[in-house]
């Protein structure tokens, strides 16, 4: 069995602890600190803000500049205003705070959900949950051992189209499901460099880099743009990437299931295609890759053009999954089934601001009241965030990968093995769990 069917069954068989929220009445608010204040991570804010149900007390960033409109966006939705703080350390400290939502870069997700964990700390975290295969083994073995709920920011977990869409499939309608692709062609920015500078006054620049390398500061590797560089994130693949091969995967276990089957957790080998061909820019990850992942008598494939005007079924994001009578196309808010002439039999929808977004953060705290595993469970986030991973090695050592599923490691290749996990710069080490 492997490490992570491990922690599955684990959480199958006792769940998790059910908790008294608040020091009293189990109707009290949960209290919530945000780690991360602007782009995705303010949106998390605003949103946990806005639940009735929710005391919006810390707010965490390195950035000191982003806290007067952070906390005035915060005390405009529970008009209270809530502290801040630089040093994540300190929410860890705060015995009161009940659940901690990490919004940082890529490189900032597993340290901290490993000792919110340790600190008694329930947690939301943003996919990709982890920076390499080695950060999400640790941050599944923290939230079992000392038994927190951990939910990864892959909302479409909590999406009601998603159920109609995956229950279409598996009702056998498009026939023998064998291919599944998921794509990104939304055309991003080139990243021009830019020489190093000053550390902005106000930013604590040495707890942003963390565990990465130290290096001078440059405004490309700092908001915004840290995504496309090696140290700090996971390229266009765990980025949007994360969201369309999860639900093209769970699209192809479906399809299996309508034929008494079950997918594997993880597939036999993985290969990868492209690289920089378009932006002559800083950037380090790829703007063209196709990714294959092989299972027994399945595949599941993802295509990356971040640099075309162009869509694929009409979207410029989504999934498809391909049946021998048909095909379902699966996008953020909608899906379609297709009969064996392409027509569209039927469709339906459901809205990313109003019901994911929101639903999969009470989908948390409901799950923390009732002591059962997220939507998104931690096991679950990290197989997803994982294949990112594993096809972003396939294509920096250029060559098809076999995967041991029990080991969670590639078959006879040190060299891929080595991107499994990364050096971490001391104090920000990985936390022994």
């Amino acid at each position: 069995m492997s490490f992570s069917r491990r922690f599955l069954f684990t959480a199958a068989a006792i769940g998790f602890p059910a908790i008294r929220i608040g020091r009293g009445s189990p109707n009290e608010k949960f209290r919530v600190a945000c780690m991360g204040v602007r782009g995705r991570a303010g949106h998390l804010m605003r949103g946990f803000a806005e639940l009735p149900e929710v005391d919006l007390v810390t707010l965490c960033d390195v950035d000191s500049r982003l806290f007067p409109q952070a906390v005035a966006d915060v005390a405009q939705r529970q008009k209270k205003r809530p502290a801040t703080v630089q040093d994540f350390r300190r929410v860890l400290d705060d015995k009161s705070i009940d659940v901690l939502c990490v919004g940082t870069p890529d490189h900032w997700h597993a340290i901290p959900t490993i000792l919110a964990c340790q600190a008694g700390k329930h947690v939301y975290v943003e996919k990709p949950c982890s920076h390499n295969v080695r950060e999400g083994q640790a941050m599944l073995a923290a939230a079992r051992k000392y038994k927190k709920a951990v939910q990864v920011g892959i909302q479409t977990r909590s999406a009601r189209h998603f159920i109609e869409a995956l229950d279409y499939i598996r009702s056998g309608k498009i026939g023998k499901v064998i291919l599944a692709k998921g794509w990104e062609t939304a055309r991003q920015k080139p990243v021009p460099p830019v020489a190093d500078g000053a550390v902005p006054d106000g930013v604590d620049y040495d707890i942003w880099l963390g565990p990465a390398p130290k290096r001078p500061f440059n405004q490309n590797r700092f908001h915004g743009s840290w995504r496309w560089f090696f140290d700090y994130g996971t390229g266009d693949l765990g980025n949007d990437g994360v969201h369309r091969i999860d639900y093209a995967r769970r699209g192809l276990a479906a399809g299996f299931e309508a034929r008494g089957q079950k997918l594997p957790d993880w597939p036999k080998a993985v290969s990868a295609n492209g690289g920089k061909f378009f932006f002559d820019d800083a950037q380090e990850w790829p703007d063209t890759l196709t990714v294959t992942w092989d299972y027994p008598g399945a595949t599941l494939m993802y295509e990356l053009r971040i640099w075309t005007p162009n869509t694929m079924e009409s979207h410029e994001e989504g999934a498809a999954i391909y049946g021998s009578d048909g095909y379902v196309v699966i996008t953020n808010e909608t899906w379609r089934a297709h009969d064996a002439r392409g027509s569209v039999v039927k469709r339906g929808e459901s809205s990313k601001e109003t019901e994911h977004d929101p639903g999969h953060k009470r989908n948390l705290l409901a799950c923390i009241r009732d002591g059962k595993a997220p939507a998104c469970d931690i096991a679950i986030g990290h197989i997803a965030s994982s294949l990112c991973h594993i096809g972003n090695i396939a294509w920096r050592v250029d060559r098809k990968l076999h995967w041991d599923a029990v080991n969670e490691r590639f078959a006879g290749d040190e060299e891929a093995n080595r991107y499994l996990g990364r050096s971490y710069r001391p104090p920000w080490v990985l936390p022994k769990v």
